[in-house]
């Protein structure tokens, strides 16, 4: 009988999930309006700024002194009308949008899982699949902002594939700062071990999975 992959607890609360939401979408809202503008804003400034369509034809426009031709029909450069800006305004706004939906996807796809003793962690635009008795396991640390002044780092897994270079990173606390349930760390720790050898650099992956195991017996601390 096949056992389902086991679902690492690296995702965000719910609570943290929504604030995360509201604030990517608020960058996203902001800079679609950004981009929109050029589209919307021009029309209405040249109709603020007096500026009316072009004459369509020289035909309805054959009364008119030569000086007071536009310049398409007077053969004269068409001069700069100052509305190059709002475009540039546009051209600004798309990497706010990017921003925001990296913000939102990164926290609602952020996911890892153990199949056996493959691991495979979802970001925000794709997943990777590392074997834990393969890889090259080492310990890493990243950082969550607790507050305004004040970064936690968090103690990770850090695990590369010497065939493809691929690398995962498995934190062992989540961003509210509850450290992984015992099952998992163990079960981290039984992956990375499995059938590896004692003796040489496999003996720090063996010292990383003890440590894990000894996290997992102290859940309390």
């Amino acid at each position: 009988m096949m056992q389902e992959p086991l679902r690492l607890s690296i995702g965000v609360s719910g609570g943290q999930r929504a604030f995360a939401g509201v604030v990517g979408g608020l960058f996203a809202a902001f800079g679609a309006a950004l981009v929109l503008l050029p589209l919307t804003g021009e029309a209405l400034l040249r109709r603020i700024g007096g500026f009316g369509d072009p004459v369509p034809s020289y035909e309805e426009a054959r009364d008119l002194p030569p000086g007071m031709l536009p310049p398409d029909l007077a053969g004269r450069p068409a001069q700069d009308d100052g509305f190059g800006s709002v475009r540039l305004v546009g051209l600004c706004g798309l990497p706010v949008v990017l921003l925001g939906l990296y913000l939102v996807l990164r926290v609602l796809r952020t996911a890892a899982w153990l199949d056996g003793t493959r691991v495979r962690v979802r970001g925000a635009v794709g997943s990777r699949t590392v074997d834990l008795a393969t890889a090259e396991v080492t310990a890493g640390a990243t950082g969550y902002r607790a507050g305004e002044d004040a970064v936690v780092r968090v103690p990770t897994v850090v695990a590369r594939d010497p065939a493809t270079g691929r690398r995962v990173t498995v934190p062992l606390r989540s961003p509210g700062l509850a450290t992984l349930p015992p099952h998992e760390l163990r079960a981290l720790a039984d992956a990375m071990t499995s059938g590896r050898p004692t003796g040489g650099r496999d003996s720090d992956v063996h010292a990383l999975a003890g440590q894990l195991r000894e996290m997992a017996s102290r859940p309390l601390d």
